[in-house]
């Protein structure tokens, strides 16, 4: 019986070994391939995965970069466009005070020219009316001056004297 055990188990022995060899080919040929060439694909999906991650992450880092740059210098431009618009400021201030000086002195010039047009009118008006009363008076005063021949003569000797050849 030991024999015949013995001769059994070597017997199942034999048909496990080859059905397990026969498995082992016959997984190799129908399993092991897709499934490493699933494993492969895996594998490679990471990897390429990986890779772009990290250019993503590089491109990141530039854009991040990037933008502090156009940041900084759209700060620097808006500090510049304020000093040009203070500036701007400051100088159209300083020029209406200019042209309001100017008008303010041409006015005053001109007030200044029509008093003195005025007053030198006034003037030539009051010589007139002096010159006008003081010939009506002389009128008068040689009107009752003249009215005797003997006072007559006598103006006429007197200016005579007094004018000189």
């Amino acid at each position: 019986m030991e024999k015949l055990i013995s001769e059994f188990s070597f017997g199942l022995f034999f048909w496990q070994s080859l059905i397990f060899i026969f498995l082992v080919l016959l997984l190799k040929k129908f399993a092991w391939k897709p499934i490493l060439d699933a494993v492969n694909q895996r594998e490679t999906s990471i990897k390429d995965a990986m890779s772009e991650a990290e250019k993503a992450r590089d491109e990141m880092a530039s854009i991040e970069e990037n933008n502090q740059k156009v940041l900084k210098e759209a700060r620097a431009e808006r500090e510049t466009l304020l000093k040009e618009a203070r500036a701007t400021g400051a100088e159209m201030v300083a020029q209406a005070k200019a042209d309001a000086q100017a008008e303010a002195d041409k006015i005053i010039a001109q007030a200044q020219e029509a008093i003195q047009n005025e007053k030198r009118a006034a003037v030539n008006e009051l010589k007139n009316q002096v010159a006008q009363i003081s010939l009506e008076i002389a009128e008068k005063v040689i009107d009752t001056e003249l009215d005797n021949k003997d006072k007559q003569a006598k103006l006429v000797g007197k200016l005579l004297k007094d004018a000189s050849l």
